[in-house]
């Protein structure tokens, strides 16, 4: 099974094409998911987030080396990795190699943003 194959979860639809309900969770880093909330969250098969694990694309909080996934807890952070991948996957058709380089590229924006918002505070209070 390829992870295009483990992406097929989709939420059920109704006659007009809008999905049928609609439900959301707030998550935080106090609040962290196990595997299937997260393969829930993502719409996905467990077995993909595994597989993002397993690929250094997403990082559990109980570690690896206990090789129980179901013991595996998730941030709010990881979740939002494993849904930018799930969309890079399915929207452009980037194999896990080209999703690894572009979360790594998309958390390098990140950082220079974080920078770039600390010296205009220090240079405005300065």
């Amino acid at each position: 099974m390829t992870s295009k194959d483990r992406l097929n979860n989709k939420p059920a639809e109704t006659s007009a094409g809008a999905p049928s309900e609609l439900s959301g969770t707030v998550l935080d880093e106090h609040n962290a998911l196990t595997l299937a909330e997260l393969s829930h969250a993502c719409a996905v098969q467990t077995g993909y987030i595994i597989e993002l694990v397993d690929e250094g694309l997403l990082a559990p909080e109980i570690a690896q080396e206990e090789n129980d996934p179901h013991r595996w807890r998730f941030t709010g952070i990881q979740v939002r990795r494993a849904r930018t991948a799930m969309r890079l996957q399915t929207d452009l058709g980037i194999n896990l190699a080209g999703v690894a380089l572009a979360l790594q590229l998309l958390d390098e924006i990140d950082n220079l943003h974080a920078q770039l918002r600390t010296r205009a505070t220090s240079e405005a209070a300065g």
